[in-house]
């Protein structure tokens, strides 16, 4: 079941994830749709908000937000999202993305611990009836 965000946390995530250093917003154009996508440290969001929506929050956690928007009209997809991230050594970690609702908008997040200054490539399918695209990148995560 999707969780409701009310549009005041939406607010405080969005000044988070834009004020955290290195945090910026990305987005690549895959088929139909534009991808954002954004790896954030945990340690950023307040403990209400964490606890709110079962964030760990944790300067050795960060948390992985995707929004899938058709290209066209720009409104956001719901899609099947499923993901790893792999560290230079080869640590495979699986994303266990959970779905968020709020008015017209959709974003999945994940979380993932990690060391400091460790380097993770992510590796995310995206998949909605026969439309299917991976989003790849890789991001240094540090203990803020």
């Amino acid at each position: 079941m999707p969780i409701r965000m009310p549009n005041w946390l939406l607010i405080v995530v969005a000044c988070l994830l834009f004020s955290a250093p290195g945090a910026a917003e990305q987005k690549k154009t895959l088929g139909q749709w534009d991808v954002h996508y954004i790896v954030v440290n945990t340690a950023f969001l307040t403990p209400q908000v964490a606890q709110a929506y079962g964030i760990v929050r944790s300067k050795y956690s960060a948390l992985v937000n995707i929004s899938v928007l058709d290209k066209q009209n720009q409104q956001a997809q719901n899609v099947d999202i499923t993901g790893t991230a792999t560290n230079l050594l080869g640590k495979q970690h699986a994303l266990a993305f959970r779905k968020v609702e709020e008015g017209e908008a959709i974003y999945y997040l994940a979380n993932i611990a990690f060391d400091d200054m460790e380097t993770f490539r992510f590796v995310i399918d995206i998949k909605r009836g026969s439309a299917s695209h991976t989003l790849k990148f890789q991001q240094k995560l540090y203990a803020e």
